[in-house]
């Protein structure tokens, strides 16, 4: 699979187009909720993301074996939807968004032990000590808003990275296995996947905003905050992301996309003056180092089970001829 420049670049404009939205969630107008924040951007973000593809998406929501994963993918939704903004408010922007990134592959080992009933191994179990221990630093330091609450922050976070982790593995698990809603021949494209797990998220998303009172947010100076987090961040980065992996192993992609957290912590020290201790840069530092060595880790993974796949192959092939 060769990747061309397109792509590439595709896949790095996602990630800076998610690192921008605790920034931008920052200037909504006071009083505003920060869960209802994250309702509208799921919620509106992904009838706009289901809007771009509407048979392919309603199709794979009719089909019954995909509909358990979808709405397991769609709880995971749920979850990042309402728990994501509120470590942003509550330990800062960077510290926030560092901590939900770096805790959603420590989950999606636990799911894959617990569910897939597949261990993860020492080598895992070695990168992930790595972010762990930044997010005890960065919980330690107290974050960098001006009114921190880091324990509650720190809570919020994980549940948010759990969220994510949720929906990636549904996803995963629906893009690759036939037999979980493909089509036979082979997995499901990602986009559709993805279109079609925010969409039924959304089912319950926009009802709860609406029911909720969104209060200042449908004032003028929420609407366009509300706009650009549904629109740019998340329709468009997801769609550009769609469209980085059909030439960019996931591998690669997930290493280009370390944008998003560079992004968040570059716009959150210069524009909103946050200011991390020295144990909170410590902390940061290793949470992503701790995402280098996990999609390093998993690209190995991935050439391992390839050149393992080759040889049966030859093997086959081999004893086919004689």
């Amino acid at each position: 699979m060769q990747s061309s420049l397109s792509h590439v670049a595709a896949v790095l404009v996602a990630g800076m187009l998610w690192g921008t939205t605790g920034t931008v969630a920052h200037h909504a107008p006071p009083g505003s909720d920060p869960m209802l924040i994250g309702l509208s951007t799921f919620g509106f973000g992904g009838l706009i993301l289901m809007s771009t593809r509407p048979r392919r998406t309603l199709a794979l929501l009719r089909e019954r074996r995909a509909l358990p994963l979808l709405a397991v993918g769609a709880v995971g939704v749920l979850g990042y939807a309402c728990f994501y903004y509120w470590p942003l408010d509550l330990i800062g922007v960077a510290a926030g968004d560092a901590l939900a990134l770096a805790s959603g592959p420590v989950w999606a080992g636990v799911l894959e032990m617990v569910v897939d009933r597949r261990p993860p191994g020492w080598v895992w179990l070695g990168v992930v000590s790595v972010p762990v221990a930044g997010i005890c630093l960065l919980v330690s330091s107290g974050g960098s808003a001006p009114a921190s609450r880091p324990v509650a922050g720190a809570v919020l976070g994980l549940a948010a990275g759990f969220g994510w982790a949720l929906y990636s593995w549904a996803g995963s698990r629906l893009i690759v296995d036939p037999g979980a809603g493909g089509n036979g021949t082979g997995g499901r494209d990602s986009g559709t996947v993805m279109a079609a797990m925010f969409t039924l998220a959304s089912v319950v998303l926009v009802p709860w905003f609406l029911l909720a009172g969104p209060g200042p947010l449908i004032g003028a100076g929420g609407l366009p905050v509300l706009a650009y987090l549904a629109v740019v961040p998340m329709a468009l980065g997801y769609t550009l992301f769609g469209f980085g992996l059909r030439r960019v192993p996931a591998s690669a992609a997930t290493t280009l996309a370390l944008t998003e957290p560079l992004t968040a912590t570059l716009l959150a020290t210069s524009i909103l003056g946050e200011k991390p201790t020295g144990t909170g840069w410590i902390g940061l530092s290793l949470v992503g180092a701790g995402i280098v060595l996990s999609a390093i880790s998993q690209g190995r993974s991935v050439a391992r089970r390839r050149s393992a796949s080759g040889r049966r192959r030859t093997r086959d092939l081999s004893r086919s001829g004689r």
